[in-house]
């Protein structure tokens, strides 16, 4: 599931946009391009290493997905 906080919701996101503009790909704005091409599709939001840290950690390193068992609800987002 996505984020239930909406302030870092909003902030990945617009990491996200922003990457799409400037490189023509939504790479996850969490993690260093290295300007190859091949090597940066590793990086393509959803990353191939989100699954492994939802896993391990509840979420992935970006904090865009998470777990549905360890997201914590948001005071207010209810609202």
């Amino acid at each position: 599931m996505l984020n239930p906080d909406k302030k870092i919701l909003d902030t990945v996101i617009r990491g996200l946009l922003r990457n799409e503009q400037k490189f023509g790909h939504r790479y996850c704005p969490c993690r260093l391009r290295s300007g190859d091409e091949g090597k940066d599709k590793a990086i393509i939001c959803p990353c191939i290493y989100h699954r492994d840290e939802i896993a391990k950690d509840g979420h992935c390193h970006c904090q865009l997905y998470y777990r549905k068992d360890t997201a914590e609800p948001v005071a207010g987002a209810d609202e």
